[in-house]
C-alpha cells in the first residue's frame, strides 16, 4: 500500500513545479535503470567491450603527446610528463563530449518511452550523462596507473578532483538540457552538435597548456567554461599554480547553463510528446 501511495501522480493548482521535483526524487530508480541499460547498450555486441573506455583515452593521449609535444614542441605543465599533462586533461573533456553528445540525443532515442508512460522527462539526458560519468570513473583509475608507472604520485590536491568533477557534471546536464530541447524543435540541430564538440576541443587546453596562451586573450579564452574545468584537473593531479578567475568564470558560466537550460526544458517538455 506504501509504496503505490509513493507514485500516485497528484495535480494541485499552483504547485506543478514542486510536485515536479518530487517526481524526480520518486522516480529515480528509473533514471538508475536507464543508466544501466544505456551502460549495455553501449558496450553489448562491441569487439573488446569495455575496454573502449580504457582505449579512447590512451589512443587520444597518444596521437596528442606526438603532434604537440614531439612535432609541434609544445612545453608540459611544470615537471610533469606531457602524457600525463593530456590525460589529467582529457579525463573531463572526453566526460563533457560524451555526455553533451548523448544527453543532446538522447530525447529522440527515447521517442517510444516518452509518448507511452509519465515520468519526468529531465530524467532522460540526467541518466545519459550519469552513464558517461562511469567511463569517467573507469579513466581516472587508468590515471592513477599511468601516475604510478611515470613516478609521478598523486599529492593532497588529488582531493580536489570531486569538487572539480561536480562543476562539469552541473555544466553536462545544464548544457544537455539545452540541447536536447533544441534538438526536438529543430531536427536538423544534431548537425551541429558534433561540430560545436569538435570546435571546443580545439578552444580547449586538452592538448596543450593554459601557460602557452598570449595575455592579450587570456580575457576571452577563460570565458570557455571548460578552461578552468580542465586547469583545475591538472592542478590537483600535477600541482603547480591555477588560476582562480578561471575557476570563478566557469562556476558562474555552469550555473548560468544550469539555470537557462532546466527553465528551457522544463518549458519546452510540456510539447515534447506532441512534437516528437
Amino acid at each position: 500500500m506504501n509504496r503505490d501511495k509513493d507514485y500516485d501522480l497528484i495535480i494541485e493548482a499552483g504547485k506543478s513545479e514542486l510536485n515536479y521535483w518530487k517526481d524526480i526524487l520518486k522516480y529515480r530508480g528509473l533514471c538508475y535503470i536507464l543508466v544501466w541499460r544505456d551502460i549495455k547498450v553501449r558496450y553489448k555486441q562491441t569487439l573488446i567491450g569495455i575496454a573502449w573506455s580504457v582505449l579512447r583515452p590512451l589512443l587520444t593521449m597518444l596521437i596528442f603527446t606526438i603532434v604537440f609535444s614531439r612535432i609541434a614542441n609544445l612545453p608540459s605543465e611544470g615537471s610533469a610528463p606531457y602524457p600525463i599533462m593530456v590525460f589529467a586533461a582529457l579525463l573531463p573533456w572526453h566526460f563533457f563530449a560524451n555526455a553533451l553528445n548523448d544527453s543532446a540525443n538522447s530525447l529522440i532515442g527515447n521517442q517510444n518511452l516518452i509518448t507511452k508512460v509519465y515520468f519526468p522527462r529531465l530524467l532522460i539526458p540526467v541518466s545519459a550523462v550519469m552513464t558517461s560519468l562511469v567511463d569517467m570513473l573507469i579513466s581516472l583509475i587508468l590515471l592513477v596507473i599511468l601516475m604510478c608507472f611515470y613516478g609521478f604520485l598523486p599529492t593532497w590536491r588529488f582531493l580536489w578532483i570531486p569538487a572539480f568533477m561536480m562543476i562539469v557534471f552541473f555544466l553536462a546536464i545544464g548544457a544537455g538540457a539545452l540541447l536536447s530541447s533544441f534538438n526536438i524543435k529543430y531536427r536538423d540541430f544534431r548537425y551541429i552538435i558534433p561540430f560545436l564538440i569538435q570546435l571546443g576541443l580545439f578552444i580547449s587546453p586538452v592538448g596543450f597548456s593554459s601557460s602557452i596562451v598570449p595575455e592579450q586573450w587570456k580575457a576571452v579564452y577563460i570565458l570557455n567554461p571548460m578552461v578552468g574545468i580542465i586547469d583545475g584537473f591538472r592542478w590537483a593531479i600535477l600541482g603547480g599554480t591555477l588560476e582562480w578567475t578561471a575557476i570563478l568564470i566557469s562556476l558562474m558560466v555552469t550555473l548560468l547553463l544550469l539555470i537557462s537550460g532546466l527553465f528551457y526544458f522544463r518549458k519546452t517538455e510540456k510539447k515534447i510528446a506532441d512534437i516528437i
